[in-house]
Parts: C-alpha cells; structure tokens; sequence
C-alpha cells in the first residue's frame, strides 16, 4: 500500500472537472468527486472519471438508518469506485450494514471508510453545538475503533490524529487525511490542518487537496508539489 495524493474535484459540473483534468495530459491523479459534483451530474461522472484512467474517491458520507445505507451501498457498488465513505457517527450497526451492502456477490468491494469529525471542527465547536464534551482525540479514536469493529479499512480524520490512530489501531489500518496546506496557503475554512510534508511524517495514507492545487496558477505544478513532499 503506497501512499498517495488525492485531488479533491470540488467543481460545479463536469465541463469545469474535464477542464481541470485535462491540463494533467498523461498523468492520471486520484481523484475525490464529491456531493457538489455527483449531485450535478450524477454517476455519470463517476464513469466517465474512471473511463479517463483515474482512481476515485466517491465522498458522499453516507449517514442514515442502517437500512437505508445499506441499499445505498449496493447501488453505489455498481460503480467502478476505488474508495467510498460513511459517518462513523452514524453508529456500529449502520457501518456493518454499509459494508454489507457494498459487498458485491463475488465478494469483491471498493475500500470503505468512516469520517470521524470533519476538519472544519475544533474541539470548542463540538462542545458548544454538538454537546460532545470529550476531548476531540479521545472522539477521533473512539470513532475509529468503532469503524474498524464494523470491520471498515480505515478512516477519515484529521492529519493531527494519523499517527494516534495507527498506534492504536495498526498501520494497516487507512487513515485518508484532507485538511492539507502548503506552508504559504490560506488556511480558509479549514482548522485542523497540516502541510504534506508534515501529513508524511504523521503517516497519513493518503491526503485529500482541494483548493491548493484546483485554484492555483499551475494545478499541475501544485499537485507535483505534493506529489514531491508526501509520496517521494
């Protein structure tokens, strides 16, 4: 298991996707689509995405009674996607029943994994809207602990909890990690966050990076940049 950068795909519709992805020519980046992208277009994107050769991230954060996601996941495994996501606060039974219903009849499924809190949330948010008033590192594993009993390939959760959760958890078990900066970017909505350097040392899996390489001058040379700091 090698690491890698995923771009997050953060566009309104599919010709602003295809724009941004031609300018990589023969390189294929792994790619997030998310809610904005797969509600405008649906999963014919997922498709036409992975006709171009790309890994995908389909980060839809499925968060329902455990019925319901698990007929989600069976319809979502009938896309060619690499690795989905789920709420781990969406409870042990939902995340069992996530997985079930994403394992297709041969036993074959993409990786799944379990959003722990969002990094766009610091510890006082949680405790003032949330009414969590445990320390958010102890929330993090908790939820991770859960999410590998619901036998998960790993999770979702800030750079500043990777190596806490591989201590506690293994190295084999994912942690996929957004929240990512160069040292001269804004740090914009985002509040837990690490250069891919920094990301590299905690041993993230994998980074998520959106706005850093899709608005930069030189999306290329930005995702390079990564490429460079996280993975050689």
């Amino acid at each position: 298991m090698g690491k890698d950068v995923i771009i997050a795909c953060d566009f309104k519709d599919a010709s602003h996707t295809f724009e941004f992805l031609d300018k990589f020519k023969d390189r294929k980046p792994f790619v997030k689509i998310g809610m904005e992208l797969f509600y405008a277009e649906g999963p014919s994107i997922v498709r036409e995405i992975k006709k171009r050769g790309h890994k995908i991230f389909l980060d839809l954060k499925l968060h329902d009674i455990p019925n319901t996601v698990k007929k989600a996941m069976s319809v979502l495994s009938r896309l060619d996607v690499d690795i989905l996501n789920v709420h781990a606060s969406g409870t042990v039974k939902m995340m069992e029943a996530a997985l079930s219903g994403l394992t297709r009849p041969d036993g074959t499924r993409p990786l799944l994994v379990a959003v722990t809190q969002l990094t766009s949330t610091d510890e006082e948010t949680m405790k003032s809207d949330l009414l969590i008033n445990a320390p958010i590192d102890e929330v993090v594993m908790h939820y991770a602990k859960n999410a590998k009993c619901a036998g998960l390939d790993g999770i979702v959760c800030s750079p500043w909890e990777t190596e806490k959760v591989h201590n506690l958890l293994g190295n084999d078990f994912l942690t996929i990690t957004p929240g990512i900066r160069f040292a001269d970017n804004q740090a914009g909505d985002q509040k837990r966050i690490m250069t891919p350097c920094e990301a590299k040392k905690a041993g993230s899996d994998y980074i998520v990076v959106g706005r850093p390489i899709t608005e930069a001058e030189n999306p290329v040379f930005a995702y390079n940049r990564c490429i460079e700091e996280f993975v050689n």
